[in-house]
């Protein structure tokens, strides 16, 4: 009887170990950002507990100037490889702890940042308010130490407060968050644009930059793609710039205007949004979102149009320059000036001082 024959085992493929690598990997890289986190914290509660024991003594035992210098020297003296404890760097720490003592529930965001961000907020903001905003947008944003410098030269803060964003009232409606989430204005001065640049010049400088675009725009926004196609019948349609936002959980659609803003643009905009929403947008995901970014507009012919809007729709001008910080400022203590006038103005509860309001359309008539 023949024997059968045994076929020869084939070999098992060794799965590669790479992934197994990567989660190595991001296991230490998880740990390390939670070691310079707890580094930070227990800095700045250093900081805080100095401050606070200068402040005291300071009331109690009449230290004054001298006594800070002499501090300061015998911290060098005793410890001559410490760094950052300077009679002036002392007095910064007094100032931290006398200008948030009074409000606990800064406490952990005040931790969340760097001593170099707090600083910067602490000397270049002028009330209670704008500190809180700037505390709040860099610990959301998690802006490095130069974008917060940019946002507070670009007078974030005030344009924030003059101009909240206007949002139609289906936007306000359908996305609550909207208002939290874009801005009245974007400021593009990284992009270097001419004053004569045409609308492919701005778009393709916005691809070209797109990370500083996205910090522009929030952390939540991620790039889908550029000139988007979309077919309606049988035309082809481009959408100038889509994102998502992962926080509103809708594509977001950039429509690129160069000049001042027209009425008519809302129309096109309501096209793309209709078609996304139909063809492009997945069943777990919220209404398609649009924003017109023109040159510049009327707010009150914003006003007008959006009232009308039946689409997700917003109105953003961007800047190519950075704008007059000091016009602003004076503009800023007008508003504050005739609103304490007439009312207490809101807490700050969220990046935006006071929340965007939708257009609503007028009474007895609709939209």
């Amino acid at each position: 009887m023949a024997k059968k024959k045994i076929p020869p085992k084939t070999a098992v493929p060794t799965p590669s170990p790479l992934a197994d690598f990567e989660e190595v990997l991001r296991l230490i890289e998880a740990a390390r950002d939670r070691a310079v986190s707890a580094v930070n914290k227990e800095l700045i509660d250093l900081y805080w507990n100095i401050g606070e024991h200068i402040s005291r003594k300071i009331a109690a035992a009449g230290w004054g100037q001298g006594t800070v210098e002499a501090l300061a020297g015998h911290i060098r003296q005793r410890q001559p490889n410490t760094r950052g404890f300077s009679a002036s760097n002392l007095w910064r720490m007094m100032q931290f702890y006398e200008t948030y003592r009074g409000q606990p529930k800064l406490a952990t965001l005040l931790r969340e940042l760097s001593w170099s961000h707090n600083l910067a907020i602490l000397s270049r903001s002028k009330r209670d308010e704008e500190r809180e905003f700037y505390l709040r947008m860099a610990s959301r944003e998690r802006w490095s130490f130069r974008e917060l410098q940019r946002q507070l030269n670009g007078a974030l803060f005030e344009r924030t407060v003059l101009a909240p964003p206007k949002l139609s009232t289906p936007l306000a409606e359908l996305h609550p968050e909207a208002g939290t989430v874009f801005k009245d204005s974007y400021l593009l001065e990284f992009l270097d644009l001419p004053p004569d640049h045409s609308e492919a010049d701005l778009q393709r400088g916005l691809v070209e930059r797109l990370k500083e675009f996205l910090i522009e725009l929030g952390r939540d926004f991620c790039f889908v793609g550029s000139y988007y196609p979309v077919q309606v019948g049988r035309r082809d349609f481009e959408i100038d710039l889509l994102f998502f936002n992962r926080a509103l959980n809708a594509l977001v659609a950039f429509e690129l205007k160069i000049e001042e803003f027209q009425p008519a643009h809302l129309g096109q905009l309501e096209f793309y949004l209709e078609a996304l929403d139909r063809d492009v947008r997945k069943p777990h995901e919220r209404p398609s979102i649009g924003v017109l970014l023109c040159a510049t507009k009327d707010r009150e012919v914003v006003e007008y149009a959006l009232s009308r809007a039946a689409s997700p729709a917003m109105v953003a001008e961007y800047q190519t320059r950075l704008p007059d910080k000091e016009l602003l400022q004076a503009k800023l203590h007008e508003f504050y000036a005739l609103a304490q006038a007439h009312v207490v103005l809101p807490a700050l509860e969220g990046p935006h001082p006071f929340p965007a309001k939708p257009i609503k359309p007028p009474k007895g008539k609709k939209p």
